[in-house]
C-alpha cells in the first residue's frame, strides 16, 4: 500500500507539503494527502490499470522508476511528489470541476510546486503535486 507519511517525502518537499496543508486549511479546505512514496511494484500495478484488459481508467503514464513517487535517497523513501484530494463533508471530492481543486492548485503553484491539474500539464492528474526539476 502506498505511503501517506510526509516523512516519506524528499527532504525539500516535506516543508512544502506542511505549508500546502496549512494554507489549504487557512483557505477553508480540508485536504488529504493520500499518497507520498509508492514502491515500484505499486507503480507498475497502477500503470497497468486501464491497460490490456485491466479494469479502471488510466491514471498514470509512468512505470516503476519513472514516477516522482518512486524516488529514494540511499534506498529510503524520498518521494518528489504527493497526491492530495479535497474532502467535502469528510468525503473525497473527485469531481475535477469542484472549485476546491483550483484553490489547491493555486496554493501548490504559489509554493513553487508543479501541479499536474493545470491545463498545460503533459498528463492531467489533478491530485498530483511535484517538486520542480531543479531539486536534487
Amino acid at each position: 500500500m502506498a505511503s501517506r507519511r510526509l516523512e516519506d517525502l524528499h527532504p525539500d518537499l516535506q516543508p512544502l507539503a506542511h505549508s500546502f496543508l496549512r494554507r489549504c486549511t487557512d483557505a477553508g479546505l480540508d485536504v488529504l494527502i493520500y499518497c507520498t512514496y509508492r514502491s515500484g511494484a505499486e507503480q507498475d500495478q497502477l500503470y497497468a490499470q486501464g491497460r490490456k484488459g485491466n479494469p479502471g481508467p488510466i491514471v498514470t503514464n509512468a512505470r516503476a522508476g519513472q514516477s516522482a513517487h518512486n524516488f529514494t535517497i540511499q534506498n529510503r523513501p524520498a518521494a518528489r511528489a504527493f497526491d492530495a484530494v479535497p474532502l467535502v463533508g469528510g468525503k473525497p471530492q473527485w469531481d475535477q470541476k469542484h472549485p476546491h481543486w483550483q484553490i489547491m492548485g493555486r496554493i501548490g503553484t504559489e509554493l513553487g510546486l508543479n501541479w499536474y491539474g493545470k491545463p498545460t500539464a503533459p498528463f492531467r492528474e489533478f491530485p498530483h503535486f511535484e517538486l520542480p526539476r531543479g531539486y536534487q
